[in-house]
């Protein structure tokens, strides 16, 4: 499939500015291959069954923006890409002029040198500790399409509740939708929960430049897989229960992995740059929490692979219809995996299997 396959109109007004007043708040479609339900996203337990497992993603949000001068005098942004070591971090930079290698960015305190260039990347030495600098004068790398600069909202609403894992420069969206009293009652109605790291890195902002998507290459992005997940996720199977995936970075940590060893989660850490489109062979998740996404999106194609692509086309026409919220701080979707995929076969959302896996 091509670029252009994934494009769509979509009228500015849908896209969601501000978070809804409350966690939670959220719309909710359903989408079983043909059959489409508007539900409210606090329904999520009763479309669950009791010894399904939910993966969500535990990392936090950096203050990964920084604003500081050239030696030269002209002014720079930098967005980090990733944290590298206690003083060093690769980023993107955007200035009149590119620095050159050498050079010195000054911060309001403190600064940084330029050691060199790798694609739209720089490396940079910092004076103090990153992590530090980032905490000190950093703001909160909200995406493009929020036109409004971060504030006190923000800075709360931009995080999930559960974050611990400090290193991403994007929220995992679909996690924002949970707040502690919803993770209650999932436990309390037997659905399973467990974690992995994905720290979402600055490419997630990039668009995808070539029309021959076999051209593209994603980013790499650091993960982890802590024990007790690759064990719930063999239990879970080995019971009959379905892997539902909070949010397009778990999933696409479950899947990486998987087809790195046969199929199956094991425990570790590395690095993804696991690109999903359509013809994807799943061989983990059953179902998917997630957001809507941009046009031509690399997570548009990855949730046109699980569900299908007229599926997906169909779902999108009916959110605009009915002025669902897109993107980061908007509505969220809950989609089956669709028909005769590979991978164990789930059962439809709302039911619980038919018989164990």
């Amino acid at each position: 499939m091509r670029l252009s396959d994934f494009d769509f109109e979509l009228p500015e007004a849908l896209i969601a500015q501000h978070p809804p007043p409350e966690r939670g708040a959220s719309r909710l479609m359903v989408v079983r291959g043909d059959a489409l339900e508007d539900r409210r996203f606090a329904e999520l337990p009763s479309l669950l069954a009791p010894g399904d497992l939910m993966v969500f993603n535990d990392t936090r949000v950096i203050r990964a923006r920084l604003f500081g001068t050239k030696d030269t005098g002209g002014r720079i942004e930098a967005l980090v890409e990733r944290v590298t070591g206690p003083h060093e971090a690769i980023a993107m930079l955007r200035a009149s002029k590119p620095p050159k290698p050498g050079s010195r960015i000054a911060w309001r305190s403190g600064g940084a040198e330029v050691i060199g260039r790798a694609d739209e990347f720089w490396q940079l030495r910092f004076d103090d500790p990153v992590m530090e600098v980032l905490e000190r004068e950093g703001r909160l790398p909200l995406p493009p399409y929020i036109t409004h600069a971060p504030g006190e909202e923000d800075e709360r609403r931009y995080q999930t509740v559960y974050a611990r894992e400090a290193g991403s420069v994007a929220a995992p969206t679909a996690g924002l939708h949970f707040d502690d009293a919803m993770l209650a009652r999932l436990r309390e109605s037997g659905v399973r929960i467990e974690w992995v790291t994905l720290h979402v890195g600055a490419g997630t902002f990039q668009p995808v430049r070539v029309e021959d998507l076999s051209q593209h290459r994603m980013h790499a992005e650091r993960y982890e897989v802590p024990e007790a997940t690759a064990r719930a996720i063999a239990e879970t199977r080995a019971a009959g229960g379905r892997i539902l995936a909070v949010g397009t970075t778990s999933l696409r940590t479950l899947e990486g992995v998987a087809a790195a060893h046969h199929g199956e989660v094991v425990a570790g850490s590395g690095e993804t740059r696991l690109f999903v489109t359509p013809g994807f062979r799943f061989r983990v998740v059953d179902l998917l929490l997630t957001n809507f996404h941009l046009p031509k999106s690399t997570l548009l194609m990855l949730v046109s692979a699980f569900a299908g692509v007229e599926e997906i086309r169909r779902a999108y026409a009916h959110a605009i219809g009915q002025r669902y919220r897109f993107f980061s701080y908007g509505d969220a979707m809950l989609l089956e995996r669709r028909r005769g995929d590979a991978g164990p076969a789930a059962a439809p959302v709302g039911e619980a299997p038919a018989e164990p896996l």
